[in-house]
C-alpha cells in the first residue's frame, strides 16, 4: 500500500541501539518516497559514539543526506520544535530502552527527548519504533505506560531471539508508514504485538 505524506512534517530521532541502524535506514528511505518532510534529531549517544556498526559521523551524513537537513543534536536545538510547530508526528527510531524509561517517567534530558516533550506539547502524535533487550524485562512496565499514554503509538514489534535473548524486542520497521498513517488519525494499528522470524520453539 502507498502513502502520501506530502504535506506531512515528520520528525525522526535517533537514539543508540546502533545494531539497528540499517533497517532504520531502509525504513526512511521507504518513507522518503511518500513525500515527506523529514526532519533528523539524534541522541547525544547516537551523534557522538562510534561501534562497531559504524560511526556516528557517517551516520549523521547520512541522515543528512536522507533529508536534505542538518540532524538536531542539541537540547536547545530540539526545544523549539514545539513552540513553533515544526512537525506533524515525530518518530523515535530506534527507541531503545533507556529512552523509553526516560519517556514513561517525564524525563527530557536528551535532545530525543526533549524533541518528544516539546512536540507532544501540542497534542500530536509520537510514534515508538521499540528495540530493547529488556521489553520483557525491567522496560515492561515502561510499555504498559507508554500504551497507556496520550498521543503515543508504537510500531508493532515482537521477540527477536526468544531462545538467546527471551526479554528482547524489536519493531517491525517496515511498517512504518502504516503507523504512521493511522497515528495521524490518532489510532494505534493493529495487532501491536507480533511474532517475528524465530526458529522452531523448544520445550521449557
Amino acid at each position: 500500500m502507498s502513502y502520501d505524506f506530502h504535506n506531512k512534517s515528520i520528525g525522526i530521532g535517533f537514539t543508540g541501539s546502533f545494531c539497528t541502524y540499517e533497517k532504520i535506514f531502509a525504513a526512511l528511505e521507504e518513507l522518503k518516497k511518500t513525500g515527506a518532510n523529514l526532519i533528523p534529531v539524534f541522541s547525544q549517544n547516537a551523534s557522538h559514539l562510534d561501534s562497531r556498526f559504524g560511526d556516528s559521523a557517517s551516520f549523521l551524513e547520512r541522515a543528512k543526506n536522507l533529508t536534505g537537513k542538518d540532524p538536531i543534536t542539541t537540547i536547545p536545538g530540539a526545544e523549539p520544535i514545539g513552540p513553533k510547530g515544526l512537525m506533524d508526528i515525530l518518530v523515535i527510531a530506534p527507541c531503545t530502552g533507556n529512552t523509553l524509561s526516560k519517556l514513561a517517567n517525564g524525563i527530557s534530558d536528551t535532545p530525543v527527548l526533549m524533541a518528544a516533550k516539546s512536540h507532544l506539547r501540542n497534542n500530536k502524535p509520537l510514534v515508538l519504533s521499540l528495540s530493547t533487550n529488556d521489553a520483557l524485562g525491567m522496560n515492561l512496565k515502561n510499555i504498559g505506560i507508554l500504551l497507556n499514554t496520550k498521543n503515543i503509538y508504537f510500531v508493532p514489534f515482537g521477540q527477536d531471539d526468544y531462545q538467546a535473548k527471551p526479554n528482547s524486542m524489536t519493531a517491525f520497521t517496515e511498517l512504518l508508514p502504516e503507523t504512521i498513517a493511522c497515528a495521524l488519525e490518532y489510532k494505534q494499528i493493529q495487532p501491536v504485538i507480533r511474532s517475528p522470524h524465530t526458529p522452531v520453539s523448544k520445550p521449557c
